[in-house]
């Protein structure tokens, strides 16, 4: 398939009571870049997840955009019948995820590798059958003191942080764009280099 799009996979719990969590940067993400394009979603119940079919500009790259609605552990289980469908490779998959192992304000753009603990990556590799997909990694910092990671995750950013937050989202959004506009490479490039605070 010569014009097979992105799959751009915002991770993710469905329902209000997770909207805000930490957990949840890759559902704002994705809704951030739906914004942008004048995409809204649409509920595929065969799949389980959130749908919106988009282009970059007139002309520009497509993309599909992915909530899941299975929960975040098994991200992979609404992701891989979407790329089967849409003929994307595992190579053309960008997940976007919060990533505890970075410091809040933070983002990093990395390919390949361990899933650090994250559920919705390890389910996504399983179905895809690889670790070969892009990743876009918002850093969402350790939890203070002895908190549980897992119940640091589900909670709320604090209000101080939420600032910083929506300058993240955008900052997350536009690394998606560029990794499909530019290529993976020079996005890396982009976005990796030391951000000045």
């Amino acid at each position: 398939m010569t014009d097979a799009p992105t799959l751009v996979a915002g991770l993710g719990n469905p329902g209000p009571k997770y909207a805000a969590n930490r957990h949840n940067v890759g559902f704002m993400v994705a809704d951030a870049l739906a914004r942008r394009v004048g995409g809204r979603f649409a509920v595929n119940r065969k799949v389980r997840a959130e749908v919106c079919e988009a282009r970059l500009g007139v002309g520009g790259p497509r993309f599909i955009l992915v909530k899941p609605l299975t929960f975040m552990n098994l991200s992979g289980e609404a992701v891989g019948p979407l790329a089967q469908y849409f003929g994307v490779a595992p190579e053309s998959v960008i997940a976007v995820h919060d990533e505890l192992d970075i410091p809040f304000g933070q983002l990093r753009i990395k390919r390949d590798g361990g899933e650090g603990g994250h559920n919705g990556l390890r389910s996504l590799s399983k179905v895809l059958g690889t670790k070969d997909y892009a990743r876009v990694r918002f850093g969402i910092g350790r939890p203070p003191g002895r908190q549980d990671p897992a119940d640091y995750v589900l909670k709320d950013f604090a209000k101080s942080e939420r600032p910083e937050v929506e300058l993240q989202i955008e900052l997350a959004a536009d690394a998606v764009e560029a990794i499909m506009e530019k290529g993976f490479v020079t996005a890396q490039n982009t976005f990796n280099a030391p951000q000045a605070g």
